[in-house]
Parts: structure tokens; C-alpha cells; sequence
């Protein structure tokens, strides 16, 4: 909510000024507190009454005849329709039906019980209160009450029977701060109109009772629950590249219970400018979603100077959720996020800002048929600043057909036949991909004309960079259980691609041209055209699982198992490099030689192989765990340790090929270590000799060396990824350590699952403090042969990062973001938060010490949504 300030002069009544009657000095104790004393009016009787009006007091009650009074005392309560009353001692005019509350004072002169009042959502609390239940007005003196997120005081107020209060002596405040508040708005008159507004005569500010000299003639304060449109306050400061500036200003919007529209606005006195319209929606049980845009124009430090820029940029975010509820056989989902090559470079605001580099959107529309077809289309953008390439796949559509038994049926039913278990895959794929740098892929907002520029671009750049196909797949699998402990699994592929284009490649010799001289070149030349394109394979694989297991009676070690899993099959590929197939063609070089190429080089789904593939495959798999003492398990005594997760050699024997026939052998394993310690290893090793250039000889290494193989390549991964809080070193409760912080109370959960995807964003006072480090060591080593003599190249690459957060006292908390690259021995990305809990107000400062990004930024400001505008700001931008 906003601060809304107008040119309107509004006029308070007058309170209403009839004296009170003295309050009663000592209050009599003659009833057990235990009973209560009811005296009820009917309805229907004289006057404005309409209900009954109940009265209760917990002391006594005194009657006087004369006057048409009767006091209740010690909680004393009255009731009528939606208002109660509540206070130390009560009068009540039998004839008036008008009640007078005020509290009662101990012997150090401290008052109890004061007068409150509710009515509805209205609660007021005062040192005396009279109310005419009649007329429905009331009156109240040094009151304090409560309008949605703000309190205001008041030295008097008549309430008024429409609900509206008049104020005198007054003070508006989001401090809840009865007595000291640490910051209000002071004025001598104004009018509360509930769920509306407040409007008042002069006003000024005054912190901690502390006036200043800022006022205003009048003013008019929000008063609505919920959101309400208004104007938002721009921060102001200075930028010594683009002079001073009114940053993120603008309006708020409510366009109806499912839209709102913020507008926001920049701009620099040395040219510089910004609008950012966020457009929000959401219909319950349905959808939700945001659009946010951002377009940029910077000027940076002064024309002439080495480090000037002058450009434009952009940035579009787009998310759209749907219910699950809303339609259960589809959905639409969208999420949408697109940026200009040099946006953030010169816009960041935050530190993922800083850090990103890799956009990713997706716009996808699901739905299917019987829940057996399943249809997806969609749209895809990856992006990259750093090397300045972009993606976009739009549209591709993709069908997929839930997996099916076509013999299932067959045969004599409720006997097990091996046929039975055949089944079949298809999937379809269709899309249209474009590729290029993102200079490219919009013409500049400085460009003139931009509408026609858009044109050319279209034809000149996306049309020529534009690719797209067809791909269908079917799969056939027949698995077959041999011998109870054996399972061999068959499988027929078939793919066929559908191009739209293709490639034609000529030797162009040496020629003159008009004079001019063209040197021989290989011409490659585009063509329009449907092609179909088909290949298929077949495998078989047998596999099986072999477990030895050790037993010890005593010692540390009580028991080793391990789990060998061999895997022996066959795979061909025929060679679709033949005329049959229509995929590969020759052209003459300039020594008059066939070349073969492939006219489908360039297809998105690639294109069948040239070569004739006949391989024998085997993979060796294998688990090592070991069981050792454990006084947690109280069942078996022992617990599982595994040392080895996963170990696995695998290759293949080429039947088809001449010579090399047999592959590398690829080795790859990981493990776990102290559960926090991840360690993962790879390497490639080649079973014949290497010559001079790393050239590959069809001689086995073991026949030349007695070796069975050369080492290629090898890495080695370590990884730790460690948290450390207050309740780590804490036995019985490190199973209830959360990584989710819990939902808070009252809070719906949209905004809980806001929480969660921006926890960064958020204070969390939950705990204490804590630590996390995350440390990577990576050693790899290439070996280079000459002569038949390896020389490794090894190189290590390893990096320390930490994050945390220290709550040093209840209302002060401490982030911090670090790390070390071991190989430039320079510190990382860091930054230091500080967040200081100032009751009603706020303060923080974010500090970027050192790097590209160096920066800080200090801001106290009003918790209250309300008055969050209400600020005081001062930052130095990495830009300066």
C-alpha cells in the first residue's frame, strides 16, 4: 500500500463536548468474583434499540432510582448486536441507554482495565469511553485504536453512527507501541472513514517524540484491507556516471480481484531512462501468473571517454501456472525468461543479476488422449551471454504412445508364455530450431525504423539460420527370462527423419570471373526438398547379477558382500552410406577423386551412420559394502557402509570393421565418503600401441609392451557439500534438521512456496547460525604419445566456496557469501549482509567488498506494507 497525498482540504467535526461524571474512587467487593450478574433489555422497546443489550459485571452492582444509573463493577461488559464493551467499571443510563466505561486506578496511581471497544473489525481502546446506543454515536477520550495495519492515537474522538470517526489531538502510526511509538504522523484534526481512508488537516512527522521539520498541509493515508492502487515513491540519489536519478517510481494499479498492474519508471538527469510494467494475475483454482518487462536506455560516463556507452536493452519474464485441479488431461504452463546481450551488465540489481549468464525459457501446452497418448507442444529458448549464442526451438511438438503388449492376449489365457512380453515404443518429434548469435536476433531499439528493420531481420537472419524435421521412432523389446538368474533382453529401433532441405557440395576449380581471379573452392549449396530418411538396429543383451557375501564373527568388520553385475550382448547397424539409402553422395575433388559426404550434415536429428557396425559389448558392474557395529540399530546391531557404489568397465569388439576392432575401454566409478564426501572417477584406456602423434596402430599393446593397455585419460572429482548449524552437534536432533524452512503461520501457500524459491530474499530468525561449505577438487590427466612414450598433462582445478548466516542477537542478523579459487589464489564472488530488526522499522546494508561488482547499499525503512515508501536510501552501484 501507498501514501497517498492530495490537494484537498477536509474539515473535522467538532467532538462532542458533554462532560463525563467522575469516576468512582474505590469499587465495592461484595459479590465472589465467580458470579455473574445478567441484566438483559428485550427488543422492541422505545427508542433506536432493536436488539437486546446485555450487561455482566464479575464484582457487584449498584443502583440509583433517582438518576436512572446503574454502575457495574470489575469486568464489567456490555453487549449489543456486534459491539461489546469491556472495562473496570461501567454506568449505564436506563433512560439514555447511554454507557460510560473507564478503568480503574490502583494505589501507585496505575490504571487497569481500561475501556475497549469492538465493533466489527474496529477495536478502540481509551482511557474513558461513553456511548449512546440510540443514536449509535460515542465519544472517547486518549484512545487507541486500530485501522488495519496502522494505530492511531487520539486526545479525543467522537464516533460517529455511520461507523466514521472524528479525531482531535490525533497521531497515525505502524508502530504498535502503545505509550512511546517509535515514529508517527501528528495532526490536531482528522476523519477516519473505515476501509477507506484518513484524511487529516496539517501533519508532520515526528520520530521518537522527536518532531521534524517536515509537514504537510493535509494529507490523505490509505485505509483499505488488502491492496489498494496508489502511487509508489521513486528513490532518488546520485550516480557519478549518470548524475542524480528518481529510480523505480510510479503507480499501482488494481485493476479488478484477479489483476493488478505496477508501472515503474527511471530516469538519470544525463540521459538514462527505464520502464518496468509488472502485470500479475491469478483466478483460484485455476491459474496464476506474472509478465514483467523491462526496457533500459543507459548512458554511461561522458561522450569521448574510453569507458562511454550509449545503448538500449530489454528484458522479458514471463510464468504462468496452472491448477491441477483446473483440467486434469491438460495443462499450460509457461516460463518465460529473455534478456538482451548487455542487460544486466549495466542493469543488475541483484546478485543472481550478477551471476547469470544462462537464460533458459519454455512455453509448453500438455494434454492426451485415454491416458495412452500423450501430446506435448511447446516452445524453447536457451541463451548465453557469454559467448553470445542463443537457441530457440519454436514450435516443436512431440507425441508419445504409452509402452503396449501387442501379444498380451495371445494364446492360452493364465499361462506364462515368453512372447507375451514383447513390446513396443513409439514417439514422434517435430520442430523448427534457430540458431545464431543474439546480436542477431533483434535489431537494435536505436535502429530507425524499427518496424522495418524487424522485416529485414526476419529474412536475413532467422529465415537463413532456421532449421527444422520430423523424426519418427518405434522401439520393440522382448525380454526373456533363461535359467531363473538370467534375463536376455532383445530390441529392434527403427527412426525415420523427414528434412525439409539438404546440402549439395561441388569442387569449383580455378576461375576468372570479369577479370577477377576465384580461387578453387568447395562450393556448398543449399536445396529446397523433402527427403525421408530411415535406419534402424538390433541388439541383444544378457545379463545377471552375481553376489558373494563374507561373514565375520568378531572384530570391527562383520561382514563383505559383493554385487558383480556382467552384461554380454550384440548390436548391428547396417551402412546407410549406400545409394539405396539416399543420405550420402560424392563430388569430385581437384584430383578427380570421389569424396563421399553427407548431404544431412546439418540436420537437427542428425542422420544415419556411414559405416557398417557389428559390436560385441560387455560391461562389468560392480557394489562393494561392507557391515560394521552400530549401537543405533537396535534390531541387528549393524549398519551398511558402502565403499564402492558403483564401479563399471565397459567396451565393445567391432565384427564389421578391418582393423582396430576393439573400442576403449571406459572405466567410471563413484562412492560416498563420511556421507558428505562424494568422489567420482573416469578414465579411458586404449588396448593398441600409440605411435608418433598419438596415432592409433593396429598392434595390440600387449603384444609390443606386454601392457594390456595405454592410459588416455583419467579424472578424478572430489566434492563436499557441508551444512553446519546450531543444531548440528546436537545428537537426538540431527535427524529433525529441515532444509525447508516451516511455513509461517497465516500465510497462504502461494506465498509459502514463494518463500522457498527466493529464501535468499527472505530473513530467516529460525536459526541461529549456520555454515555451509562446498569444496571441488578436480585432477585430470592427458596423456600425449611420441615415440610410444606417454607424457601426461595434468591439470587441477579446485575451488572453496561458503556461504552463512549469524543471528548474533535476537534482532540483528549477519549473511555472508565467499570463496577461493586455489588456481588465480584470488577470492571469489563475495558479499556481506547486514539486517538490523529495528521494531516498526528496518535497516540493512549489502556490501560487494571487491570484483566487477563492487558495490554497496544502506536503506532503514517502515516494515509496514503500507508505508513501506516511507525510506531513507543511499548506495553506491558497481557502475560508479
Amino acid at each position: 500500500m501507498a501514501l497517498f497525498l492530495f490537494p484537498v482540504i477536509v474539515c473535522a467535526q467538532e467532538p462532542d463536548t458533554i462532560p463525563l461524571p467522575e469516576r468512582d474512587s474505590v469499587l465495592a467487593d461484595t459479590v465472589a468474583k465467580s458470579d455473574i450478574i445478567r441484566h438483559e433489555r428485550k427488543s422492541g422497546n422505545a427508542g433506536g434499540i432493536d436488539k437486546k443489550i446485555e450487561r455482566t459485571a464479575s464484582d457487584s452492582v449498584t443502583m440509583d432510582l433517582e438518576n436512572n444509573l446503574m454502575t457495574y463493577y470489575g469486568n464489567a461488559e456490555v453487549r449489543y448486536g456486534d459491539i461489546t464493551i469491556t472495562a473496570a467499571v461501567m454506568e449505564f443510563n436506563m433512560k439514555t441507554q447511554v454507557v460510560r466505561a473507564y478503568g480503574r486506578q490502583d494505589s501507585l496511581g496505575i490504571w487497569h482495565d481500561r475501556p475497549h471497544f469492538t465493533q466489527g473489525s474496529d477495536v478502540i481502546d481509551a482511557d474513558e469511553l461513553r456511548f449512546n446506543f440510540n443514536t449509535q454515536k460515542g465519544t472517547v477520550t486518549k484512545v487507541f485504536t486500530t485501522q488495519n495495519e496502522g494505530f492511531i492515537h487520539g486526545e479525543y474522538i467522537k464516533k460517529l453512527d455511520d461507523g466514521s470517526m472524528n479525531i482531535k489531538g490525533g497521531s497515525f502510526t505502524t508502530c504498535d507501541l502503545r505509550e512511546h511509538p517509535h515514529f508517527e504522523f501528528r495532526f490536531n484534526k482528522g476523519r477516519v472513514i473505515p476501509d477507506d481512508v484518513i484524511v487529516t488537516g496539517p501533519i508532520f512527522l515526528t520520530i521518537a517524540e522527536v518532531p521534524l521539520p517536515i509537514g504537510l498541509p493535509f494529507a490523505i493515508l490509505p485505509n483499505k484491507k488488502g491492496q489498494t492502487s496508489g502511487f509508489i515513491m521513486p528513490s532518488y540519489g546520485e550516480s557519478t556516471t549518470q548524475g542524480f536519478y528518481l529510480q523505480d517510481g510510479g503507480w499501482y494499479w488494481i485493476l479488478n480481484d484477479n489483476m493488478d498492474l505496477q508501472l515503474l519508471g527511471t530516469i538519470y538527469i544525463r540521459g538514462s531512462w527505464g520502464i518496468n510494467p509488472i502485470f500479475r494475475y491469478v483466478q483460484r483454482y485455476k491459474h496464476s501468473g506474472t509478465f514483467n518487462l523491462a526496457v533500459n536506455h543507459n548512458v554511461i560516463g561522458t561522450q569521448g571517454a574510453s569507458d562511454y556507452y550509449k545503448g538500449s536493452g530489454f528484458k522479458v519474464m514471463w510464468t504462468h501456472k496452472q491448477d491441477p485441479k483446473a483440467r486434469p488431461n491438460s495443462s499450460f504452463s509457461a516460463s518465460v525468461n529473455m534478456i538482451s546481450p548487455n542487460y544486466n551488465k549495466y542493469n543488475a540489481k541483484t546478485t543472481s543479476d550478477y551471476l547469470s549468464n544462462e537464460f533458459q525459457s519454455s512455453i509448453a501446452y500438455q494434454t492426451n488422449i485415454a491416458q495412452k497418448v500423450f501430446i506435448t507442444l511447446n516452445g524453447n529458448q536457451s541463451q548465453n551471454t557469454l559467448n553470445h549464442k542463443i537457441n530457440i526451438t519454436l514450435p516443436s511438438l512431440t507425441m508419445t504412445v504409452n509402452r503396449f503388449y501387442p501379444l498380451k492376449n495371445v494364446g492360452r489365457q493364465g499361462k506364462k508364455h515368453w512372447y507375451k512380453d514383447l513390446n513396443l515404443n513409439y514417439s514422434m518429434n517435430a520442430k523448427n530450431v534457430i540458431n545464431m548469435a543474439d546480436s542477431l536476433f533483434f535489431p537494435s531499439f536505436d535502429t530507425p525504423d524499427w518496424g522495418n528493420a524487424f522485416g529485414d531481420y526476419w529474412n536475413t537472419n532467422w529465415m537463413t539460420n532456421m532449421q527444422n524435421g520430423i523424426q519418427h521412432k518405434v522401439s520393440a523389446n522382448l525380454p526373456v527370462k533363461l535359467f531363473k538368474h538370467f534375463t536376455w533382453t532383445n530390441t529392434f529401433n527403427f527412426t525415420d527423419r523427414m528434412y525439409f532441405d539438404s546440402q549439395t557440395k561441388e569442387w569449383i576449380p580455378l576461375t576468372v570471373v570479369g577479370g577477377d581471379t576465384v580461387a578453387a573452392h568447395l562450393q556448398t549449396t543449399d536445396e529446397r526438398g523433402f527427403s525421408n530418411l530411415m535406419n534402424f538396429d538390433v541388439s541383444s543383451n544378457i545379463t545377471t547379477k552375481i553376489y558373494g557375501i563374507k561373514y565375520f564373527q568378531r572384530g570391527p568388520l562383520r561382514a563383505i558382500r559383493h554385487v558383480f553385475t556382467p552384461t554380454i550382448g550384440f548390436s548391428y547397424t547396417p551402412d546407410f552410406s549406400t545409394d539405396f539409402w539416399h543420405c550420402y553422395s560424392y563430388y569430385l575433388d581437384q584430383n578427380g577423386e570421389q569424396v563421399l559426404y553427407n548431404r544431412f550434415a546439418n540436420g537437427i536429428y542428425g542422420s544415419p551412420g556411414q559405416a557398417e557396425s557389428g559390436q560385441i559389448t560387455y560391461s562389468f558392474g560392480n557394489n562393494l559394502e561392507i557391515k560394521v557395529p552400530s549401537k543405533n540399530d537396535t534390531v541387528t546391531g549393524l549398519r551398511t557402509v558402502k565403499l564402492i557404489e558403483s564401479l563399471t568397465l565397459s567396451g565393445n569388439y567391432d565384427l564389421a570393421k578391418d582393423s582396430l576392432n576393439f573400442s576403449y575401454l571406459n572405466v567410471s566409478g563413484r562412492t560416498t565418503l563420511f556421507k558428505k564426501l562424494s568422489l567420482q572417477y573416469s578414465s579411458i584406456w586404449d588396448p593398441y600401441a600409440i605411435s608418433q602423434g598419438n596415432i592409433r596402430i593396429n598392434q595390440l599393446e600387449a603384444m609390443r609392451s606386454g601392457r594390456l593397455f595405454n592410459k588416455k585419460s583419467s579424472t578424478w572429482n572430489l566434492s563436499l557439500n557441508y551444512t553446519l548449524n546450531n543444531e548440528t552437534f546436537k545428537q537426538k536432533q540431527k535427524e529433525n534438521i529441515k532444509k525447508m524452512p516451516p511455513q509461517p503461520v497465516g500465510s497462504s501457500e502461494e506465498e509459502y512456496f514463494d518463500i522457498i524459491n527466493n529464501f535468499s530474499d527472505y530473513i530467516d530468525w529460525t536459526t541461529p547460525w549456520r555454515l555451509t561449505l562446498t569444496y571441488n577438487f578436480r585432477y585430470s590427466t592427458n596423456v600425449n604419445y611420441l615415440n610410444f612414450v606417454g607424457t601426461p598433462d595434468n591439470q587441477i582445478v579446485q575451488t572453496l566456496s561458503a556461504t552463512g548466516e549469524i543471528t548474533p542477537t535476537p534482532n540483528w542478523k549477519v549473511t555472508f557469501q565467499t570463496g577461493w579459487d586455489f588456481n588465480t589464489n584470488k577470492l571469489s564472488y563475495t558479499s556481506l549482509g547486514f539486517y538490523r530488526d529495528l521494531h516498526c522499522f528496518e535497516m540493512s546494508f549489502n556490501w560487494i567488498p571487491i570484483g566487477n561488482y563492487k558495490s554497496w547499499n544502506f536503506q532503514i525503512n517502515v516494515k509496514a506494507e503500507m508505508l513501506k515508501d516511507l525510506k531513507l536510501t543511499k548506495k553506491k552501484g558497481y557502475l560508479d
